[in-house]
């Protein structure tokens, strides 16, 4: 009951991640922006998580508060620097919003890693899997809920969508702080060691941690730029989409990597977590390299491999925390969540604005410049031992 609880918590409270995508076309309409304002939204949520992570992960606060508690303020910061968002008026002070969102799901989505483990100690990969994969079908909620909006004809404010995932946030606050912590997290927790913030980055001297870290790393310098370049690789495939396809068609393929981090989930129980990891890595480079090969074929082909591609892209997300949570003792793990979490999203944010002003010059040769990450990924991750899978 927990995993189920902590899973559902996450799909809502993630729904915060990508709100604006949900809704770009609405957004450049309402405040001229270019298609190369998307990567500074989204760039500046991933720029938030990285503050907040590092915030949480070098105080130590990951492992000396109530991991409830801590959810909970995440979650009210969020829905309400996210429904501020329709009020913002432009660019800029859009993006000072989403780095506030960006601070809070910092709070949500590795907090939420730590309590599922400490519920499901000795089925980490499995019980990360679900919670990944809810993960997943939250950063593609808005899209859902701007289609059904549009779908159902609705007389709603483009807003709408955004006051939906902030509401949901709310929810998910609530569910978390009704649940509480293990008692095992609660007696384990440690004592503050003096005052102020303690900069502890002594994970890092933990071999198998720094393997599964590595692996991560490489793994978000291509996941969040594919993510934020659906649509547009949605609607190049499709040439006039409309927006009811494009916002449903969006939401399927990025949604298609929840069921996968399920199905890697299984797998795992079977061949292990390094094996699952080095999988999702290996498909998805091979997808980055034969995709601007690929783009010429009749739309359906390439809806069908944007989604293979999508779901290898993150089939192996769970698996690098899941290694990693075996490598930390206990009362280090919420820092070492935290502070992977904090590293591998600050690569996203330099990927995202590094590569998503160049989609419109090199179109879908741009999946060259993602291929890196996971091939770096996958070379880091085979040096880990048999003893970490």
């Amino acid at each position: 009951m927990p995993i189920v609880v902590i899973a559902i918590a996450e799909l809502f409270g993630t729904a915060l991640w990508f709100t604006p995508n949900a809704v770009i076309e609405s957004l450049q309409a309402a405040w001229a922006l270019s298609p190369a304002d998307l990567g500074w939204l989204t760039g500046a949520v991933q720029g938030g998580f990285l503050l907040g992570t590092l915030g949480i992960g070098l105080s130590g606060l990951a492992d000396r508060v109530d991991a409830s508690r801590l959810f909970l303020g995440a979650c009210l910061l969020g829905a309400a620097s996210n429904a501020l968002l329709p009020l913002a008026g432009g660019l800029w002070p859009a993006t000072g919003l989403r780095l506030l969102t960006g601070m809070a799901l910092a709070g949500i989505y590795p907090v939420g890693m730590k309590l599922m483990v400490g519920w499901a100690p000795e089925r980490a990969g499995l019980a990360l899997s679900w919670l990944v994969g809810m993960l997943v079908l939250g950063t593609a909620l808005p899209h859902a809920l701007r289609g059904l909006s549009l779908l159902g004809r609705i007389d709603l404010p483009w807003a709408s969508a955004v006051w939906a995932a902030s509401l949901l946030a709310l929810v998910a606050g609530a569910m978390i702080l009704i649940l509480g912590e293990p008692d095992a997290m609660r007696a384990g927790r440690r004592a503050p060691r003096g005052q102020g913030v303690a900069l502890d980055v002594s994970v890092f001297r933990i071999p198998g941690y720094r393997r599964a870290a590595g692996g991560y790393f490489g793994h978000m310098w291509e996941l969040y730029t594919l993510w934020a370049l659906i649509p547009l690789l949605l609607a190049r495939a499709v040439p006039g989409t409309d927006a009811v396809t494009l916002a449903l068609g969006s939401f399927a393929l990025i949604a298609i990597g929840g069921p996968a981090c399920w199905l890697g989930g299984w797998l795992s129980q079977r061949h292990g977590s390094r094996r699952v990891a080095a999988l999702g890595l290996a498909g998805s480079a091979l997808c980055a390299l034969l995709y601007p090969w690929l783009a010429g074929l009749p739309p359906a082909w390439q809806v069908a491999f944007l989604g293979l591609w999508s779901a290898l892209a993150v089939i192996d997300s769970p698996h690098f925390s899941a290694l990693s949570a075996r490598a930390c003792p206990p009362s280090r793990l919420g820092t070492g969540l935290t502070l992977q979490n904090a590293i591998g999203f600050g690569i996203s944010v330099l990927s995202l604005l590094a590569l998503m002003p160049l989609w419109p010059r090199l179109g879908p040769w741009l999946g060259w410049l993602l291929l890196p990450g996971p091939v770096i990924g996958l070379w880091l991750i085979s040096r880990s031992t048999p003893a970490s899978r």
